[in-house]
């Protein structure tokens, strides 16, 4: 064999599982369709301003954490520093006329919905308590170095698994602008509250209350350090790589073929692609037992979007902005948004009722290009309505597309108007992505933005699982245990685990220096030598990316 292990894709997950072989002393290559590797983590650079489409902020960094655990681990806590958005609001939840912050640390997010919504205290109690209990069930849950624990979390797990978002709220809550708020990063996941599995929503609100952090230097500073990590352990990556086919016999991976007509040897073969693209398409619905078949026929995809990048010589902060996320509503019923994101729905409305922004230059102040600030909005949107522009060819789309492009995006433009007055006279520069960008780019089924839909019946044991029905084929990412940077690194642990035959301790053997975190709301408080490099623009640009 040419490798131990071939990975198909450099998302989060496929470059955890590289490292984790590679450090195992497996024979490792990556290979990525794009010209540079991350998949969703990936940055780009626009006229000079730099955009990170799919990381805006990480949970699960503080100490003892899962995702903490995992980069000092592997070792790439070295190469990483995260900025810490502001504690007092990492997310803000705008309905209508009413604005809620959510703050670090569980008790203050308790005690601040309280402060909102007295008449619901017992009620916000009981929320967090089911919240905190079904997460603490699901970690001990089949642990059978405790098997008196995982016993004693089968009730909560076979009490909520079949039910909703909605349901986990709604038992506890009846203010319908409350329902709103605790739905709030709903976006996180894309799917009506009433659609989704109630552990994708307990888990999800978790996962941030010890704060939300983003990467210096924009998303890309993630894949970099895996992939120094994967250099130094030996391993391989090779860019502008496309595989055309995964090979099989006899149900046994034998390699791949990439589009170029090479062939590469290995017996193990980790797929970072969606189901889709991995069984309908590298390796073929004729090869597949009748219930894969099945499974793979039936499952649904999240939702795509609409990603409008630009820039802006606006004073942000001024204007009231800072570095938490504003999550836009019209309305609170939430269902009645994301149902419509789901479909075309939205593209009928003056601006879409329920909308995504981040200021990346607020989170990370380095990222300033020019004196602008760079700003990162997103409104969820079916595939259907793209679909009829899916033949053709990426750069030359023809002109009714480019022209649904820039309504589309004056549409959003007006829509952050109504919070942020005055904005579209001041915006430099812009870019609309559609659900055919996210197709193109990072070869998403329906331009998905996280796998299979999260819903009671796709998650957990009806998940895709590591190992596959073909020996040798492995699976990891957005489809498998979770999705997001967080859940896809932890998917990588567990399917390099499935492979080496292993226990986690085994893997994460590298003991990393301790992550280092900037106060993004205060840049007076960073070392004086970023400060520097900062003040003559030496910061993370472009040339990162050549530089892997």
């Amino acid at each position: 064999m040419d490798y131990d292990a071939i990975i198909i894709g450099s998302g989060a997950g496929g470059l955890t599982t590289a490292v984790a072989l590679a450090q195992a002393g497996k024979k490792v290559l990556v290979l990525e369709q794009h010209d540079r590797p991350g998949g969703w983590t990936h940055s780009f650079t626009l006229q000079g301003y730099r955009f990170s489409p799919g990381v805006h902020y990480i949970g699960d960094l503080q100490e003892g954490g899962g995702l903490r655990g995992i980069y000092d681990g592997l070792g790439v806590s070295q190469d990483l520093t995260f900025c810490e958005l502001n504690p007092n609001g990492y997310d803000h939840i705008i309905i209508g006329d009413k604005r809620v912050d959510f703050p670090k640390g569980k008790d203050n997010l308790i005690e601040r919905l309280k402060s909102h919504f007295p008449h619901e205290a017992r009620a916000i109690d009981g929320y967090f308590a089911d919240l905190m209990n079904m997460v603490e069930s699901l970690s001990h849950i089949g642990n059978l170095s405790h098997p008196l624990r995982s016993a004693m979390s089968a009730p909560t797990i076979l009490k909520w698994m079949r039910a909703s978002g909605a349901d986990l709220i709604n038992t506890h809550v009846s203010d319908l602008v409350l329902r709103g708020v605790l739905a709030g990063q709903a976006g996180d996941h894309g799917l009506p509250p009433s659609q989704v599995s109630s552990f994708m929503q307990a888990g999800i609100t978790y996962h941030y209350l010890d704060g939300g952090y983003y990467p210096l230097g924009g998303s890309f500073a993630i894949p970099r350090a895996f992939v120094k990590a994967l250099k130094r352990a030996g391993g391989e990556i090779r860019l502008q790589s496309r595989v055309k086919r995964i090979l099989i016999e006899s149900k046994l991976v034998q390699g791949v073929e990439l589009e170029s007509g090479e062939v590469i040897n290995a017996s193990v073969v980790i797929s970072n692609a969606d189901p889709e693209a991995t069984f309908g398409q590298l390796i073929g619905r004729d090869k597949l037992s009748s219930k894969l078949k099945r499974k793979v026929d039936s499952i649904k995809y999240s939702t795509s979007c609409l990603s409008l990048f630009f820039a802006t010589d606006m004073d942000l902060r001024a204007a009231g902005l800072d570095s938490g996320n504003f999550w836009f509503y019209d309305h609170p019923d939430l269902d009645k948004i994301y149902s419509d994101g789901l479909t075309d729905a939205m593209l009928q409305n003056e601006t879409p009722p329920g909308m995504f922004l981040t200021v990346t230059t607020l989170k990370d102040p380095s990222k300033m290009h020019s004196g602008h600030h760079t700003c990162e909005s997103f409104a969820f949107v079916g595939y259907d309505a793209f679909e009829k522009w899916a033949h053709t060819k990426y750069g030359e789309r023809p002109a009714d597309y480019a022209a649904m492009k820039e309504d589309l995006s004056w549409r959003m433009v007006r829509g952050l108007e109504k919070h942020i007055p005055g904005l579209s006279q001041h915006i430099v520069f812009s870019s609309l992505g559609t659900p055919l960008t996210n197709e193109h780019y990072l070869n998403a089924t329906r331009g998905n933005l996280y796998g299979i839909e999260k819903s009671p019946s796709q998650v957990g044991p009806w998940a895709f699982q590591p190992r596959t029905e073909f020996s040798g084929l492995y699976l990891c990412g957005a489809s498998t245990l979770s999705h997001g940077v967080s859940g896809v690194t932890a998917s990588g642990i567990d399917t390099a685990r499935a492979v080496l035959n292993c226990r986690r301790s085994d893997i994460l053997t590298q003991n990393g220096p301790t992550l280092t975190f900037l106060p993004a709301e205060d840049v007076s408080q960073w070392p004086e030598d970023l400060k520097k490099k900062m003040a003559r623009g030496e910061m993370a640009r472009e040339e990162d990316e050549k530089e892997i």
